[in-house]
């Protein structure tokens, strides 16, 4: 029961943060049926992707530099890793010629290359605290001396500390520059932490953070699964396409990411700023579905209430999937009746996240 509720707290500030303040409506299908909504071609612009846009973005993708650059340690912390010490660093690098901020725990007295890696990805605008990481490592007190745990913040937001705030530098690009500051990052702990080891790495994500470790796991083939929470999976489906209605006839929902994609996106596309062929590649390329073919090891986990990420963005992802082929035990997705945005309303989510993410673990090291 303890760690039932230990783990409810986390999924709890991951839920918070995730939703912020966000709206409570439903989406509903654009309703315009000549689909000009203030002078934007919806059809033009959420047109599904052929493959030379697709192959664009991953030649695009291929040119990102994510290698470790000017890494520095800040800060080193004790911290207990279930029934072993460990040491929480603070750490900063560059990626894209801009400053980021990390967490890196590491259990001490293990042996070269001898521990998986997880990382966490997190929801919302507000990016995360400490507190969270030693909430996982609370939760997974079992094992928790068996991971390294990575959390990144993303561009333009907080890292909180119980000293301090760290601010990454940047402007925001959610799900998209988020990716690099991942896996930079990742680069960063793989070449400073011996103990890591390249060939098992995991990553579990809320919200945005689930599209951004989705797309992690399709940018870099050495992440060997992900656990994703209610994330978005296509942004040329009918939820962004109600979204984007709503921001361009000046009623902009209250939701993580929304600001960026109103600001930068859709206000220049009504303004004549720029044009759809320049924003459809930044839609493209924050949707997991069309890379999914590279997908790893995935599990889902939506809810039919959610009125925040819509559970269509799962069963979007889910067709996509079968549709390759892919079944269990490589793919599991669950959807919850009655569930939201919150993972303590999917029932059986906890264990079901932490049976999977048990595949990096040797089978004798499992605890029961």
């Amino acid at each position: 029961m303890k760690k039932l509720y230990l783990f409810s707290r986390l999924l709890l500030i991951s839920f918070i943060i995730s939703i912020s303040a966000c709206s409570d409506s439903s989406p509903v299908a654009p309703k315009d049926s000549s689909r000009i909504i203030e002078g934007v071609d919806f059809d033009r612009l959420f047109a599904k992707p052929g493959d030379a846009e697709i192959n664009a973005v991953l030649s695009e993708w291929a040119t990102r530099e994510v290698s470790a650059q000017r890494y520095s340690e800040l800060s080193v912390s004790s911290l207990a890793m279930g029934s072993s010490p460990g040491k929480l660093r603070i750490v900063s690098h560059t990626v894209g010629g801009v400053k980021h901020y990390g967490a890196i725990a590491v259990p001490e007295g293990k042996a070269a290359r001898s521990l998986p890696v997880l990382i966490y990805a997190h929801g919302g605008d507000d990016g995360f605290s400490t507190d969270e990481i030693q909430l996982i490592i609370a939760i997974s007190a079992a094992n928790a001396d068996k991971f390294i745990f990575v959390a990144p913040s993303y561009r333009s937001e907080p890292l909180r500390t119980k000293g301090d705030t760290l601010i990454s530098a940047g402007e925001p690009s959610p799900w998209d520059r988020d990716v690099d500051d991942a896996l930079a990052l990742l680069n960063v702990m793989l070449q400073t932490t011996p103990e890591a080891d390249p060939e098992r790495i995991g990553i579990l994500g809320f919200s945005r953070g689930a599209c951004v470790g989705m797309l992690m796991a399709i940018r870099d083939p050495r992440i060997d699964l992900v656990i994703e929470f209610f994330g978005p999976t296509d942004f040329l489906n009918v939820f962004v396409q109600t979204v984007a209605e709503e921001a361009l006839r000046g009623r902009p929902r209250d939701l993580p990411g929304l600001d960026f994609l109103n600001a930068k996106l859709l206000q220049p596309l009504k303004n004549g700023k720029l044009t759809i062929d320049e924003v459809r590649p930044e839609l493209v390329r924050r949707s997991p579905v069309y890379f999914a073919r590279t997908l790893p090891q995935l599990q889902v986990h939506h809810g039919t209430a959610d009125d925040v990420v819509p559970v269509a963005e799962a069963e979007r992802l889910i067709d996509v999937m079968r549709s390759l082929g892919r079944t269990a035990p490589g793919f599991e997705s669950y959807l919850y009746p009655g569930g939201g945005h919150n993972p303590l309303t999917l029932t059986g989510s906890v264990d079901r996240a932490f049976a999977f993410l048990g595949r990096l673990l040797p089978a004798a090291l499992v605890a029961l």
